[in-house]
């Protein structure tokens, strides 16, 4: 995994754990093995599994082949597009991920963004600053609140039905677009299954789930964007590339639209974009997936797979091959 991450993954009670779990110098991580120092190649020569998480170098055939005993590779992270390569599934290598792990705080955070956004919360915020006396908000606000709106979701991904989920104890009517999940499924989910442009129409909140692949590139583009209502809000906790800046900065500089963005293309925007200060966008910096305390469940739930492969069992959350043209 890339440079200081495990020390932010894995506290002294995790890495007590793992040793239980495995033969391994917890203290021994590496962010290159296609040429790497001795003491992790002599590792690595031995290794049965390998614990992955961000920045994890790539597995090419030089470094498999100097990793003749290795058989699962557990990422303590969500996509594994970034390191596992066609060559692992060739040798039959069993990944797992806890991808559906970290769903958990994009789903928290963009629940949250839906409730502030219906509330009309960040509009309040700049107004209340800016006047600094007494104001009729019930008038101002009168179109705000979240007791029957329409929330659009994009994608039934792992974040996707979770979010779904956390939506059900409010009085909130949930369209879904995603072309692999039927109407029965999506009744399953809590969701009614629209077309996109159905979806960008109705919906007064519009937030992307989807996968970033050839197919999402721009999902979003001009078309889409002026379908969206009068005041309605886009939240992506994504990939940036899934909207069409060029399309969707016109429509937040007039003030039509809203949007919270966890995501931009590129990652960060460069000093002079007016995403930074334009007051009807919430800008954060990628901080929607798990940080701080939340990476030990990531941690708990890798350490867990690692305990199942040790004993025999099949993942628990296991990555497919056939998944991967569609999954994030």
């Amino acid at each position: 995994m890339g440079p200081g991450i495990a020390e932010r993954l894995l506290d002294d009670r995790r890495r007590s754990r793992l040793v239980t779990l495995a033969r391994t110098d917890p203290g021994l991580v590496a962010d290159e093995l296609a040429d790497p120092a001795p003491a992790i190649a002599a590792a690595l020569a031995e290794a049965e599994v390998l614990l992955t998480c961000w920045g994890a170098p790539l597995l090419t055939s030089r470094v498999l082949a100097a990793a003749p005993r290795l058989r699962a590779v557990v990422h303590a992270a969500g996509s594994v597009k970034h390191h596992i390569t066609e060559v692992c599934w060739q040798r039959g290598i069993a990944v797992a991920s806890v991808a559906s792990a970290n769903a958990l705080p994009v789903a928290e955070y963009t629940l949250a963004a839906i409730l502030f956004a219906n509330k009309r919360v960040l509009h309040a915020a700049h107004r209340h600053r800016a006047l600094r006396a007494p104001h009729d908000w019930h008038r101002e606000l009168s179109d705000a609140g979240n007791y029957g709106r329409t929330v659009g979701i994009i994608g039934a991904s792992r974040i996707g039905r979770r979010l779904i989920a956390l939506l059900r104890p409010f009085d909130l009517h949930v369209l879904l677009h995603d072309p692999y999940v039927d109407a029965a499924e999506a009744a399953r989910l809590g969701a009614a299954p629209v077309p996109l442009d159905t979806l960008c129409a109705e919906s007064g909140i519009v937030t992307v789930h989807a996968p970033q692949l050839p197919a999402t590139h721009h999902m979003l583009g001009a078309r889409e964007l002026a379908l969206m209502p009068d005041g309605a809000t886009l939240i992506n906790t994504a990939r940036g590339s899934l909207i069409d800046e060029t399309a969707l900065l016109p429509e937040l500089l007039t003030g039509r639209l809203n949007a919270v963005l966890d995501v931009t293309d590129p990652e960060l925007p460069p000093p002079d974009s007016p995403l930074y200060d334009l007051p009807n966008v919430l800008l954060t910096p990628h901080i929607a997936g798990s940080l701080g305390g939340e990476l030990h469940r990531l941690a708990d739930r890798a350490l867990d797979e690692v305990a199942r492969f040790a004993s025999g069992l099949p993942f628990a959350d296991p990555v497919h091959p056939t998944d991967q043209d569609r999954s994030a």
